[in-house]
């Protein structure tokens, strides 16, 4: 009899002194393959051999993706095995895989979502195979059947919201949304390190903060420590002294008390998307969520005249490279024509873009460098 294994029914039968098995969605697809086993002759059965089925393999890349990796990730690995399976037959054997049968599925789903979404379905898929090659058992065959040609993309400039916009906004904030919020545009944060902040990562003494990401290759945790200007220090400090649950170690804590919202009272952010929505709303702008925040505080940076070396160490990339990228696909190309653009006496300075600028400690690029 089938017996079920987290999602998967798993088929066995005993027969000739050997036992066989194998993986299904259903139990019903299960009960009709072990029917079927029951009836081969002697001489089948003696010469097949043992395989590893696609689902098989999948269910066991994903146990591991799911300890490994944060929950977006995982359930992004999930989605791009989901829609693989709705092309590929499941219970085929990973022996069976053609780069062709992969290059149909990718280029279906170029075509039905983007070349970007498709190419993150390549990702994580090759990524599960080449796990599979290492620590499956069996080791699945090379080469990685999915290592075809990447989709053509047509990513458009990330908006960056104007700064005026943002100060609309913070000065309809109340209380703990108006840290949140400064904190934001002063660390160029982003959203998971804010929200997982604790009060043992705020070090006033020495004016600094530390932030925890998971931004990294091998999905672990690592953390750096970012200069806290005296306006945030301040804000920070008002906060800790005034807000309404001091028992917990998260600084940002669910404060909402409707009545919706009452099992998450007292506890971290997970979201809190909703709240970006409601402000910008509110001061009549166009909507921008808090990534787009991290975004600004690039763009003032490098409008002010910060080299990409400078700008490297406040978004916390690895690679120079990552932060000249992402520059660019703000739409800021050319640091004189920033610098320009600023230029104007009459541009409005407001003190806390002086206090950006002026407590992170780094020099300016020089005219002509």
């Amino acid at each position: 009899m089938p017996y079920k294994k987290g999602k998967t029914w798993i088929g066995q039968i005993r027969k000739y002194g050997k036992r066989r098995n194998k993986v299904f969605l259903t139990k019903k697809k299960a009960l009709a393959w072990e029917e079927k086993a029951r009836r081969e002759p002697m001489e089948e059965w003696n010469g097949k051999t043992a395989t590893t089925s696609l689902v098989d393999w999948a269910q066991k890349y994903l146990d591991y993706a799911k300890s490994r990796f944060s929950t977006k990730t995982y359930k992004e690995k999930c989605l791009a095995f989901r829609l693989f399976f709705k092309d590929i037959d499941h219970a085929s054997s990973v022996e069976t895989l053609k780069p062709a049968n992969v290059l149909t599925h990718i280029v279906k789903q170029k075509e039905a979502r983007s070349g970007y979404a498709a190419n993150k379905d390549r990702k994580n898929l090759v990524a599960g195979w080449n796990w599979g090659m290492k620590y499956m058992d069996p080791v699945l065959p090379g080469t990685n059947p999915f290592l075809v040609e990447k989709m053509p993309e047509t990513r458009q400039p990330r908006y960056v919201p104007p700064e005026e916009d943002f100060w609309k906004i913070y000065e309809l904030a109340e209380g703990q949304d108006k840290v949140m919020l400064l904190a934001f545009l002063h660390l160029a944060a982003r959203r998971g390190e804010l929200f997982r902040l604790t009060w043992e990562d705020v070090d006033f003494g020495n004016s600094r903060i530390r932030l925890w990401t998971r931004k990294r290759k091998d999905g672990a945790f690592e953390y750096d420590w970012l200069p806290m200007t005296k306006e945030l220090q301040t804000s920070m400090l008002l906060w800790r002294e005034n807000r309404p649950i001091k028992d917990k170690a998260h600084v940002f804590l669910c404060l909402n008390e409707h009545p919706g919202q009452k099992e998450n009272y007292g506890q971290p952010f997970v979201s809190n998307q909703k709240f970006m929505r409601r402000m910008c709303n509110m001061a009549g702008v166009k909507h921008f969520g808090f990534h787009a925040i991290r975004h600004l505080s690039a763009s003032i940076l490098h409008k002010l005249g910060y080299s990409v070396a400078a700008v490297q160490p406040i978004l916390r990339h690895k690679s120079p490279r990552t932060t000249e990228l992402y520059l660019r696909s703000i739409g800021i190309e050319d640091v004189r024509k920033a610098l320009e653009n600023l230029s104007s006496p009459c541009d409005r300075i407001t003190a806390e873009a002086i206090a950006f600028d002026k407590f992170f400690g780094i020099g300016k690029v020089e005219a002509g460098k």
